[in-house]
């Protein structure tokens, strides 16, 4: 089964949680993990070393996926990392996301592959980021994956673990679960959805491990 986990700009600033879902990653079985990422509060120690603030969001990023890749060597995890834009892999073009399948398939099938939000844009023809849940979207159908899967804001106390509900709808939810739970990037998604933590991450498909969002 493939899928694809989101990792939040808050959730990237967070050595804890990054460590616990490395850990839980190595435990998956017969799962294709697809990791995407865009920047963190990084950005903004960037900025303050004198750089412009869009060349030091992609700075962060193309950092950030390097240094994702090392962290997740540490707990064992073969993993791959790319940004989009690189040999054209993903591009942007009048609005819309389209990938090179061919070099994808060219790519040795590891059990992770990292893939960053900077994706070839035509236009200016240099790299530009795009949305995280944009993104994730884009490559659930792409990949063909089953499932987006996105991290609680409230992992880091466990609240979710032991008060979690199994499933509900973007129609219906509580404004206050929204505010606690969902990553902002996440906040208007309306589109199907697993909210986790990374102590669950270890069996990302076992149904008691998420919410599940419709």
């Amino acid at each position: 089964m493939r899928y694809i986990a989101a990792l939040d700009y808050e959730h990237l600033d967070n050595g804890v949680f990054l460590s616990s879902l490395a850990s839980a990653i190595s435990q998956q079985q017969d799962v294709r993990s697809f990791i995407v990422h865009g920047d963190s509060a990084y950005t903004k120690r960037v900025i303050q070393t004198g750089v412009m603030r869009e060349q030091a969001k992609i700075r962060s990023i193309k950092d950030l996926n390097h240094r994702l890749i090392a962290l997740f060597a540490d707990q064992g995890v073969s993993a791959i990392g790319i940004n989009g834009y690189q040999r054209n892999f993903i591009s942007y073009t009048n609005g819309n996301l389209d990938m090179d399948i061919s070099f994808f398939e060219s790519l040795p099938a590891q059990p992770v592959l990292l893939i960053s939000t900077l994706v070839w844009d035509e236009a200016s023809e240099s790299p530009v980021a795009v949305p995280l849940a944009e993104m994730a979207s884009f490559l659930t159908s792409e990949l063909q994956a089953e499932s987006i899967f996105a991290f609680s804001k409230a992992d880091k106390n466990e609240i979710f673990v032991s008060e979690k509900p199994q499933k509900m709808n973007w129609a219906n939810m509580p404004a206050e679960f929204a505010d606690e739970h969902l990553p902002e990037e996440f906040q208007q998604f309306k589109k199907p959805l697993h909210l986790t933590t990374a102590r669950d991450f270890h069996q990302p498909f076992k149904e008691s491990n998420s919410v599940i969002i419709r």
